[in-house]
Protein backbone atom coordinates (compact mmCIF):
# COMPACT_ATOMS: atom_id res chain seq x y z
CA UNK A 1 0.00 0.00 0.00
CA UNK A 2 2.74 2.52 0.74
CA UNK A 3 4.84 1.82 -2.81
CA UNK A 4 1.22 3.12 -4.22
CA UNK A 5 1.56 6.42 -2.55
CA UNK A 6 5.15 6.69 -2.63
CA UNK A 7 4.83 6.17 -6.49
CA UNK A 8 2.06 8.97 -6.25
CA UNK A 9 4.09 11.70 -4.07
CA UNK A 10 6.60 10.71 -6.66
CA UNK A 11 4.67 11.08 -9.59
CA UNK A 12 3.12 14.97 -8.06
CA UNK A 13 7.11 16.09 -7.09
CA UNK A 14 7.93 15.78 -10.80
CA UNK A 15 4.87 17.61 -12.00
CA UNK A 16 5.76 20.29 -9.47
CA UNK A 17 9.21 20.54 -10.75
CA UNK A 18 8.09 20.86 -13.81
CA UNK A 19 5.83 23.17 -13.44
CA UNK A 20 6.17 25.08 -10.28
CA UNK A 21 9.75 25.25 -10.32
CA UNK A 22 9.98 28.72 -8.35
CA UNK A 23 9.20 26.62 -5.28
CA UNK A 24 12.88 25.75 -5.13
CA UNK A 25 14.58 28.57 -6.77
CA UNK A 26 15.93 29.72 -3.20
CA UNK A 27 17.26 26.67 -1.91
CA UNK A 28 20.07 24.48 -1.68
CA UNK A 29 17.76 20.96 -1.53
CA UNK A 30 15.73 21.40 -4.63
CA UNK A 31 13.88 17.81 -4.15
CA UNK A 32 13.03 18.48 -0.49
CA UNK A 33 11.02 21.58 -1.35
CA UNK A 34 9.25 19.96 -4.61
CA UNK A 35 8.26 16.76 -2.10
CA UNK A 36 6.64 19.03 0.57
CA UNK A 37 5.10 21.57 -1.60
CA UNK A 38 3.48 18.16 -3.94
CA UNK A 39 2.46 16.88 -0.40
CA UNK A 40 0.55 19.62 -0.03
CA UNK A 41 -1.00 19.59 -3.35
CA UNK A 42 -2.25 15.92 -2.63
CA UNK A 43 -3.84 16.21 0.60
CA UNK A 44 -5.41 20.06 -0.26
CA UNK A 45 -7.20 18.01 -3.38
CA UNK A 46 -5.11 20.70 -5.57
CA UNK A 47 -3.38 17.73 -7.85
CA UNK A 48 -4.05 17.34 -11.34
CA UNK A 49 -3.84 13.52 -11.21
CA UNK A 50 -3.55 10.96 -8.43
CA UNK A 51 -2.97 7.61 -8.75
CA UNK A 52 -4.37 6.14 -5.90
CA UNK A 53 -7.74 4.89 -6.00
CA UNK A 54 -8.84 6.48 -2.59
CA UNK A 55 -11.24 9.31 -1.80
CA UNK A 56 -10.41 12.72 -1.00
CA UNK A 57 -11.65 14.66 2.02
CA UNK A 58 -12.70 18.25 2.68
CA UNK A 59 -11.54 20.58 4.95
CA UNK A 60 -7.50 19.34 4.89
CA UNK A 61 -5.32 22.22 5.09
CA UNK A 62 -1.37 21.44 5.09
CA UNK A 63 1.59 24.26 6.35
CA UNK A 64 4.73 23.74 6.52
CA UNK A 65 8.30 25.14 7.63
CA UNK A 66 11.67 24.68 8.78
CA UNK A 67 11.37 23.20 12.74
CA UNK A 68 14.07 24.72 14.67
CA UNK A 69 12.83 28.48 12.97
CA UNK A 70 9.33 27.66 14.31
CA UNK A 71 10.41 27.14 17.21
CA UNK A 72 12.64 30.37 17.60
CA UNK A 73 9.57 32.23 16.52
CA UNK A 74 7.00 31.35 18.39
CA UNK A 75 8.00 28.30 20.88
CA UNK A 76 6.92 29.95 24.20
CA UNK A 77 3.79 30.12 23.04
CA UNK A 78 2.74 26.77 22.19
CA UNK A 79 3.92 23.27 23.77
CA UNK A 80 4.56 21.30 20.73
CA UNK A 81 7.97 20.76 21.20
CA UNK A 82 7.64 19.12 24.64
CA UNK A 83 7.92 15.43 23.34
CA UNK A 84 10.57 16.23 20.77
CA UNK A 85 12.82 19.05 20.92
CA UNK A 86 13.21 21.51 17.77
CA UNK A 87 14.71 19.72 15.03
CA UNK A 88 17.83 21.45 12.81
CA UNK A 89 16.93 20.91 9.32
CA UNK A 90 14.01 19.20 9.47
CA UNK A 91 10.58 19.74 8.30
CA UNK A 92 7.96 20.26 10.75
CA UNK A 93 4.01 19.92 8.53
CA UNK A 94 0.88 21.19 10.25
CA UNK A 95 -1.92 19.45 8.47
CA UNK A 96 -5.26 20.39 9.78
CA UNK A 97 -8.66 18.06 9.05
CA UNK A 98 -12.06 18.59 10.59
CA UNK A 99 -12.79 17.51 13.77
CA UNK A 100 -15.86 15.55 13.15
CA UNK A 101 -12.91 12.63 12.21
CA UNK A 102 -12.33 10.80 15.21
CA UNK A 103 -9.24 9.61 13.94
CA UNK A 104 -6.74 11.06 11.91
CA UNK A 105 -7.78 10.79 8.08
CA UNK A 106 -6.51 7.41 6.15
CA UNK A 107 -5.33 9.74 2.82
CA UNK A 108 -2.98 11.47 5.69
CA UNK A 109 -1.63 9.34 7.81
CA UNK A 110 -0.65 7.29 4.41
CA UNK A 111 0.96 10.04 2.13
CA UNK A 112 2.65 10.85 5.03
CA UNK A 113 3.80 7.57 5.49
CA UNK A 114 5.05 7.29 1.51
CA UNK A 115 7.16 10.07 2.50
CA UNK A 116 9.06 9.08 5.42
CA UNK A 117 7.59 11.51 8.13
CA UNK A 118 6.82 10.72 11.47
CA UNK A 119 4.12 11.63 13.84
CA UNK A 120 4.59 13.89 16.57
CA UNK A 121 1.92 15.29 17.84
CA UNK A 122 -1.88 15.63 17.44
CA UNK A 123 -4.78 17.71 18.89
CA UNK A 124 -7.38 20.43 18.70
CA UNK A 125 -6.16 23.32 16.91
CA UNK A 126 -7.55 25.80 18.73
CA UNK A 127 -4.91 24.61 22.10
CA UNK A 128 -1.92 25.78 19.58
CA UNK A 129 -3.91 29.60 19.12
CA UNK A 130 -4.78 28.52 15.32
CA UNK A 131 -8.20 30.82 15.30
CA UNK A 132 -8.53 30.29 11.68
CA UNK A 133 -8.88 26.55 12.28
CA UNK A 134 -10.25 26.32 16.02
CA UNK A 135 -13.19 24.23 15.27
CA UNK A 136 -10.47 21.26 13.91
CA UNK A 137 -8.17 19.48 14.90
CA UNK A 138 -4.16 19.28 13.95
CA UNK A 139 -1.28 16.59 13.82
CA UNK A 140 2.31 17.60 13.15
CA UNK A 141 5.06 15.26 11.08
CA UNK A 142 8.40 15.67 11.13
CA UNK A 143 10.50 15.08 7.66
CA UNK A 144 14.40 15.84 7.65
CA UNK A 145 16.27 16.84 4.60
CA UNK A 146 18.41 14.07 3.03
CA UNK A 147 15.31 11.57 3.22
CA UNK A 148 16.33 8.81 0.93
CA UNK A 149 12.29 9.89 -0.99
CA UNK A 150 14.54 12.59 -1.82
CA UNK A 151 16.95 10.65 -3.76
CA UNK A 152 14.61 8.75 -5.76
CA UNK A 153 12.86 11.86 -6.93
CA UNK A 154 16.41 13.19 -7.92
CA UNK A 155 16.90 9.52 -10.24
CA UNK A 156 13.85 10.50 -11.75
CA UNK A 157 14.49 14.51 -12.39
CA UNK A 158 18.19 13.71 -12.96
CA UNK A 159 18.98 10.16 -13.57
CA UNK A 160 20.48 8.14 -11.29
CA UNK A 161 24.48 9.74 -12.08
CA UNK A 162 23.33 13.08 -10.87
CA UNK A 163 21.24 11.95 -7.73
CA UNK A 164 23.05 13.03 -4.86
CA UNK A 165 21.82 13.70 -1.13
CA UNK A 166 20.77 17.45 -1.27
CA UNK A 167 23.32 18.58 1.48
CA UNK A 168 26.31 17.64 -0.88
CA UNK A 169 26.82 13.78 0.77
CA UNK A 170 26.76 15.09 4.05
CA UNK A 171 24.43 12.48 5.51
CA UNK A 172 25.35 10.14 3.32
CA UNK A 173 26.10 7.59 6.14
CA UNK A 174 22.53 8.65 7.60
CA UNK A 175 21.16 7.43 4.11
CA UNK A 176 22.97 4.38 3.88
CA UNK A 177 21.86 3.26 7.66
CA UNK A 178 18.75 3.93 6.55
CA UNK A 179 18.58 2.05 3.10
CA UNK A 180 18.34 -1.57 3.80
CA UNK A 181 18.03 -3.75 0.44
CA UNK A 182 17.30 -7.63 0.24
CA UNK A 183 20.14 -8.36 -1.14
CA UNK A 184 22.11 -6.90 1.59
CA UNK A 185 24.24 -8.31 4.44
CA UNK A 186 22.47 -6.91 7.40
CA UNK A 187 19.20 -7.73 5.90
CA UNK A 188 20.45 -11.50 4.84
CA UNK A 189 21.62 -11.81 8.91
CA UNK A 190 18.16 -11.06 10.43
CA UNK A 191 16.35 -13.74 12.08
CA UNK A 192 13.57 -16.16 9.82
CA UNK A 193 10.73 -13.84 11.67
CA UNK A 194 11.91 -10.56 11.85
CA UNK A 195 13.16 -10.75 8.25
CA UNK A 196 9.12 -11.60 7.90
CA UNK A 197 8.49 -8.52 10.02
CA UNK A 198 10.97 -6.84 7.71
CA UNK A 199 9.09 -7.10 4.60
CA UNK A 200 5.64 -7.05 5.93
CA UNK A 201 3.58 -3.68 4.95
CA UNK A 202 3.62 -2.17 7.94
CA UNK A 203 3.97 1.84 9.07
CA UNK A 204 5.66 3.02 12.21
CA UNK A 205 5.32 6.54 14.18
CA UNK A 206 6.33 7.38 17.33
CA UNK A 207 3.56 7.57 19.58
CA UNK A 208 5.32 9.19 23.26
CA UNK A 209 8.74 9.84 24.36
CA UNK A 210 9.78 6.85 26.79
CA UNK A 211 9.74 4.11 24.06
CA UNK A 212 5.69 3.90 22.75
CA UNK A 213 5.45 3.56 19.19
CA UNK A 214 2.55 2.98 17.06
CA UNK A 215 2.33 0.21 14.27
CA UNK A 216 -0.10 0.36 11.46
CA UNK A 217 -0.52 -2.94 9.75
CA UNK A 218 -1.47 -3.50 6.35
CA UNK A 219 -4.36 -4.72 7.48
CA UNK A 220 -5.76 -1.36 8.89
CA UNK A 221 -5.20 -2.55 12.51
CA UNK A 222 -2.81 -0.61 14.91
CA UNK A 223 -0.70 -1.39 17.88
CA UNK A 224 0.86 -0.26 20.21
CA UNK A 225 4.42 -1.09 20.81
CA UNK A 226 6.57 -0.06 24.22
CA UNK A 227 10.22 -1.15 23.12
CA UNK A 228 11.30 -0.24 27.00
CA UNK A 229 9.19 -2.85 28.71
CA UNK A 230 9.41 -5.39 25.30
CA UNK A 231 5.64 -5.70 24.95
CA UNK A 232 3.04 -4.93 22.25
CA UNK A 233 -0.99 -4.66 22.01
CA UNK A 234 -1.75 -7.31 19.56
CA UNK A 235 -3.25 -10.55 19.89
CA UNK A 236 0.20 -12.52 18.90
CA UNK A 237 1.80 -11.10 22.55
CA UNK A 238 -1.11 -10.66 24.57
CA UNK A 239 -1.82 -14.66 24.12
CA UNK A 240 1.57 -16.01 23.37
CA UNK A 241 4.29 -14.08 24.61
CA UNK A 242 6.57 -14.89 21.48
CA UNK A 243 10.37 -15.21 22.39
CA UNK A 244 11.93 -12.52 20.79
CA UNK A 245 8.97 -10.13 20.05
CA UNK A 246 5.99 -10.57 17.97
CA UNK A 247 6.55 -9.14 14.41
CA UNK A 248 5.56 -5.32 15.62
CA UNK A 249 7.89 -5.28 18.06
CA UNK A 250 10.98 -6.89 15.80
CA UNK A 251 9.45 -4.49 12.96
CA UNK A 252 9.88 -1.31 15.78
CA UNK A 253 13.39 -2.40 17.01
CA UNK A 254 14.32 -2.82 13.19
CA UNK A 255 13.55 0.43 11.99
CA UNK A 256 15.16 2.22 15.25
CA UNK A 257 18.66 0.41 14.61
CA UNK A 258 18.18 1.56 10.79
CA UNK A 259 17.38 4.91 11.53
CA UNK A 260 14.11 4.80 10.08
CA UNK A 261 11.93 6.41 13.15
CA UNK A 262 13.13 8.49 15.81
CA UNK A 263 14.96 6.43 18.96
CA UNK A 264 13.20 5.88 22.11
CA UNK A 265 14.38 9.38 23.35
CA UNK A 266 12.91 11.49 20.61
CA UNK A 267 15.80 12.17 18.96
CA UNK A 268 15.89 12.28 15.22
CA UNK A 269 18.03 9.49 13.34
CA UNK A 270 19.53 12.52 11.68
CA UNK A 271 21.13 13.65 15.40
CA UNK A 272 22.66 10.26 16.21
Amino acid sequence: MTNRYLTTVLDEAERVAEYHEQVAQSTDHPEHEYLRYAVLRLLEGEADEISVDVSQIDGVTVGYGEDEAMYESWGDDVEWWEMIPPQAECTRFRVFYPSEYEAIPRIIVNMMAALGAWRVWTGSAAACGSYDHRERREVHYLWPEGHPVETLLANRLHGPEAAVAPDGGRTGDVLDRMVVTEHSTQYDDLEPRTRRAVDEAMAVSLLEKGGRYEVRSASGNWYEVDVISESCTCPDWRKHTPEGGCKHLRRVDHEIKQGQVPRPDGRLPSNS
